[in-house]
């Protein structure tokens, strides 16, 4: 009974069979689940293009976490020993012929944060990893096999699908970076897709700026005609109204005075940025933004953020709080995919060189070296450095 409804909840797809089943891909438009009045989530492209195309506060965000993150060097250790030379960082410094390591990893860290999904695909010569390279999270689908669980994806770009399978030698030919999404088993949910009523909030408030700017010296109203006068010839109709869109239009007029004939009265009908608190409705669309991404918006110049009390302050708790841990889980992944054909080895980031960090680590070395119950090998174990030898 329980495989028969385990069968169902996989599409039907029979228990004796051995066909496997693709997961929707990232781009389906879906409706909200709860519909409650929400606008429809939207998928990769659509976000990526009013967000990372169409959005200065989104653009930089992610430009400052995935270049950050990716200029963190690595380091790679067996047991408590660093490695200087090992055939994983020559690989990880040259992936392929079209790229160094730095862009490789900032791409990936970008499409995690757009996407909140991110593939390498390696290529797999004569039983050794010989090179990586980024694929599209739009254009991968799960292929799920008889369990439910991933056993490769389909790759399809130009029209064409390839099966890119995970049963591979040494490791599996996929490496997929997620982030956590609560309803969905194999894709990720994208801090961008969080903000997207923030991302939509912002792009009208620019959109109206920009339209009020077009149009300044021409206020929203009505050219009210006098009855007494008698009524327009079709003639001076067409008249009027192209000369108010060609005299009293865009920024050039702005402030022109507009002369009206006899039996013409301007009634303006519009209301003012003011009054529909324009601009604070702009400013906490854009806070919400950088808080979805773990950007302090001090680092953005968003007005009306006192959190911290300097931007020194701010840039360490964008590395404390979004940074690190990104990093660090992306290490552990690529870790966990390339160590079987690397001897073991772990692959693990040195944040010591980071200048923002520098204030923290100099109180850790004061704490930990005033610490006088320790000893020299537990002190340069605590601080990451390895027993003396």
């Amino acid at each position: 009974m329980m495989a028969k409804w385990f069968d169902r909840l996989r599409g039907g797809q029979s228990r004796a069979s051995g066909e496997t089943k693709m997961a929707g891909a990232q781009t389906l438009f879906t409706l909200s689940p709860l519909g409650l009045g929400a606008g429809p989530r939207k998928g990769f492209a659509a976000l990526a293009g009013e967000g990372f195309g169409r959005n200065a506060v989104v653009y930089r965000c992610v430009r400052m976490v995935a270049e950050n993150a990716a200029r963190v060097p690595l380091e790679v250790r067996d047991g408590e020993n660093v490695l200087t030379e090992h055939p994983l960082l020559s690989l990880l410094a040259r992936p392929n012929r079209r790229q160094d390591g730095k862009a490789l990893l900032e791409r990936v860290f970008i499409y995690l944060q757009l996407a909140g999904n991110a593939y390498l695909d390696a290529a797999i010569v004569d039983g050794a990893v010989k090179g990586v390279f980024g694929l599209r999270p739009d254009r991968m689908a799960v292929i799920a096999g008889r369990d439910g669980w991933p056993i490769g994806y389909a790759y399809t770009a130009g029209g064409k699908t390839q099966r890119l399978m995970l049963d591979t030698e040494p490791v599996p030919r996929v490496l997929h970076l997620s982030l956590f999404d609560p309803l969905d088993d194999h894709y990720g949910m994208a801090p961008l897709s969080a903000a997207q009523a923030s991302l939509e909030t912002h792009n009208a408030a620019t959109s109206w700026n920009r339209a009020l700017l077009e149009n300044a010296a021409r206020p929203s109203g009505a050219l009210v005609y006098n009855a007494a006068a008698g009524n327009l010839s079709e003639e001076q109709y067409q008249r009027l109204k192209t000369e108010l869109e060609q005299g009293f239009t865009g920024a050039l007029n702005a402030g022109r005075p507009m002369v009206l004939e006899g039996g013409l009265d301007w009634k303006s009908i519009a209301l003012t940025p003011r009054d529909m608190d324009f601009l604070e409705a702009k400013s906490a669309a854009a806070r919400e933004i950088a808080l979805a991404f773990g950007v302090p918006p001090m680092l953005l110049g968003i007005p009306g953020d006192n959190t911290y009390a300097n931007y020194a302050e701010a840039s360490r708790a964008l590395w404390r709080q979004t940074v690190i841990p990104l990093v660090t889980s992306v290490c552990a992944a690529l870790t966990h995919w390339l160590s079987p054909a690397f001897d073991g080895v772990e692959l693990v980031p040195d944040f010591d060189v980071i200048e923002a960090l520098a204030a923290d680590r100099a109180m850790d070395w004061q704490r930990v070296g005033s610490a006088d119950f320790l000893t020299d090998d537990e002190k340069r174990e605590m601080l990451g450095f390895g027993k003396n030898r």
